[in-house]
C-alpha cells in the first residue's frame, strides 16, 4: 500500500511540474561531421569542412567551438550556414600533403535550449596525402668561404619540384639578375649569378616553406643559409713598371727603368702580385694627359700603348687608381703615382752654311742675323743645314715644303724661287735659291724661317724641333 502511493505520489508531481512550466525536450541534439573519419581525405583546396546539424542552432556560439589547425598553426576560413549545416573554407585553400585536425570542444546550443556537450579531434589531409619534399642538401655549404668568380648556388631536393614556386620562395640578398637551371627530372636547382659577387661580402638566402613539389606538396619547413666571399685575403699590389718594346708582334721588357727611359715607339708596362680585373684596363691615366690603350700582358700584368709618342723634355707622372681591381673584386686601395720623363730626342739645327763658308751654329729662336752675299748676275744664294738628327724619306720629302726664305725688307723687294734642292745625307740639306737683290743705298733683308713644333718639321714620327727658327740673312755687297 506505501510502494503505491509513492508512485502515485511521483505521477502527480510530474504533472504538477508539467503544468506548471511547461513541457522539457530531452531528445539529444543530432549532428554529423564531414570529415568524419581519422585521416580522411578532402578531394580539392578549398572543399569545405561541414557541420549538419537537425536543428536550428545559436550560430555565433555554435562558430566559436570550429576551429582547424596544423603543424603550421591556425588555419584562417571563412564561416557559413547554410540551413542547419555551418561550412569551414580556408581562406588559402589547403594545402597538399597537410596533415589538418579538427577540433570541436565545449558547448552549443539549439535555439530551443537544447544544450550539446562534444570533444572531437579528427586528422584529415586534403587533395593528397604525400609526404612533403625535403631540401636535401645545398653548395657552397652553411658558412663556406668562398671567391667572388663562378659562385654556383646549388639545391637538391628530395622529389620533384615546382619551379615557379620555388624560385618565388627562394631569395638571395644582394644578389640581382640571376638565372635558374633545373636538371634531374627537376629535383636539383643551380642559380647563377649574371655578376661576380664582391669581396668580404656575407650573402643571405632563404627559401621559404610555399615552395612545392610537383604534386603541390610544400616543403616541411623553411631552410637559410649563408656564404662569406672571403676566401681571398691578399690585397693587389704594384710590383714594377717599366718600359716595353713591341717587336715581331710581341712585347718585351726594354731592361731600363721608367723615370728616365721610356723611348719612341715604346709602352709601360704594370705588373702586379696576383691576376687583376678588367678594370685594370682603365685605371692608368697620365698628367699632362696622353692617349692611348691598355691590354692585358699576362693575367697579372698590362701593358700602355700610346697614340702617340709623349713629348720630349717633358715630365709627365703616370697614376694608377687606388680602385683597380684584382680578379676577386678586391681594390688596390691607395692611388699610386710615378714621375718619368721620356728619353725622346729634339730635333735641332746644329748649323747653317751659307756659300760653303759663312756658319751659323749659335742660334736663338727669333733674332738670328746672318750677313751674307749673294751672285751679282744671277742673285743666287745656296746654303745647307745640318740637323741633330737623320730623316727618313717621308719626311724629307716634307721638310722641303715647310722650310720658307722671303722677301723681309724693304717691302718692295720680288719674290725669290727655290731652284734647287737635295740632301747631302740622311741629316744634311743642301737649299739654292734666285733671285735675291743687293741694294745700292738700303740694306735688304730675307726672311728664312724653320718652323718646329707639332705642326713643324720633324725627322721621324714624334720627333720635331720645339719652336720655330727665324734667321734674317743680311744681303752684302
Amino acid at each position: 500500500m506505501l510502494q503505491w502511493q509513492n508512485k502515485y505520489l511521483c505521477i502527480l508531481l510530474f504533472f504538477v511540474i508539467c503544468n506548471s512550466c511547461g513541457f522539457i525536450d530531452l531528445r539529444p541534439i543530432g549532428i554529423s561531421i564531414e570529415p568524419d573519419t581519422m585521416n580522411s581525405l578532402l578531394p580539392d583546396s578549398y572543399s569545405p569542412v561541414i557541420l549538419k546539424f537537425d536543428t536550428e542552432m545559436e550560430k555565433t556560439e555554435t562558430e566559436g567551438i570550429l576551429q582547424i589547425g596544423s603543424d603550421n598553426g591556425s588555419v584562417k576560413g571563412d564561416k557559413y550556414w547554410d540551413g542547419n549545416d555551418l561550412y569551414f573554407v580556408p581562406v588559402s585553400g589547403w594545402a597538399a600533403g597537410t596533415r589538418y585536425t579538427l577540433n570541436l570542444a565545449g558547448s552549443m546550443r539549439s535555439v530551443d535550449g537544447r544544450e550539446l556537450r562534444i570533444e572531437r579531434f579528427i586528422p584529415f589531409y586534403a587533395i593528397n596525402r604525400n609526404s612533403h619534399p625535403e631540401l636535401v642538401r645545398y653548395t657552397p655549404s652553411n658558412g663556406e668561404s668562398t671567391g667572388t668568380n663562378n659562385v654556383i648556388f646549388e639545391f637538391y631536393f628530395s622529389r620533384s619540384m615546382n619551379k615557379q614556386s620555388v624560385e618565388s620562395a627562394l631569395t638571395l640578398d644582394g644578389i640581382g639578375n640571376k638565372t635558374f637551371e633545373w636538371s634531374a627530372d627537376d629535383t636539383v636547382l643551380k642559380i647563377v649569378p649574371e655578376k661576380n659577387l664582391s669581396p668580404w661580402v656575407l650573402y643571405r638566402w632563404n627559401l621559404k616553406d610555399s615552395a612545392k613539389s610537383t604534386d603541390g606538396v610544400q616543403l616541411s619547413k623553411s631552410y637559410s643559409g649563408y656564404i662569406k666571399t672571403d676566401l681571398d685575403q691578399v690585397l693587389p699590389q704594384i710590383t714594377n713598371i717599366y718600359p716595353m718594346l713591341k717587336a715581331d708582334g710581341c712585347w718585351y721588357p726594354t731592361g731600363a727603368d721608367i723615370e728616365t727611359n721610356l723611348r719612341q715607339g715604346q709602352g709601360i708596362a704594370v705588373t702586379f702580385n696576383k691576376p687583376m680585373g678588367d678594370n685594370a684596363l682603365r685605371s692608368l691615366r697620365f698628367e699632362p694627359s696622353l692617349s692611348g690603350r691598355a691590354e692585358f700582358l699576362s693575367e697579372d700584368s698590362i701593358v700602355y700603348i700610346f697614340s702617340r709618342d709623349p713629348e720630349p723634355d717633358t715630365t709627365y707622372t703616370l697614376i694608377i687608381s687606388g680602385d683597380t681591381r684584382d680578379s676577386e673584386g678586391l681594390k688596390l686601395g691607395n692611388e699610386f703615382r710615378i714621375n718619368f720623363t721620356p728619353d725622346i730626342p729634339i730635333l735641332e739645327v746644329l748649323s747653317l752654311t751659307v756659300n760653303d763658308n759663312t756658319v751659323l751654329n749659335n742660334f736663338t729662336a727669333l733674332n738670328n742675323l746672318l750677313p751674307v752675299q749673294i751672285d751679282s748676275g744671277t742673285g743666287k744664294l745656296f746654303f745647307s743645314i745640318y740637323f741633330s738628327l737623320p730623316f727618313n724619306y717621308q719626311e724629307k720629302l716634307n721638310l722641303v715644303q715647310k722650310i720658307t726664305l722671303t722677301p723681309f725688307f724693304p717691302r718692295t723687294l720680288p719674290p725669290i724661287a727655290l731652284e734647287y734642292v737635295s740632301w747631302i745625307s740622311d741629316d744634311r740639306l743642301y737649299m739654292r735659291w734666285e733671285g735675291l737683290t743687293s741694294g745700292e743705298d738700303d740694306i735688304h733683308f730675307y726672311k728664312l724661317t724653320i718652323p718646329g713644333g707639332k705642326g713643324g718639321i720633324s725627322s721621324d714620327t714624334g720627333i720635331h724641333m720645339n719652336e720655330n727658327i727665324t734667321v734674317y740673312l743680311e744681303v752684302v755687297k
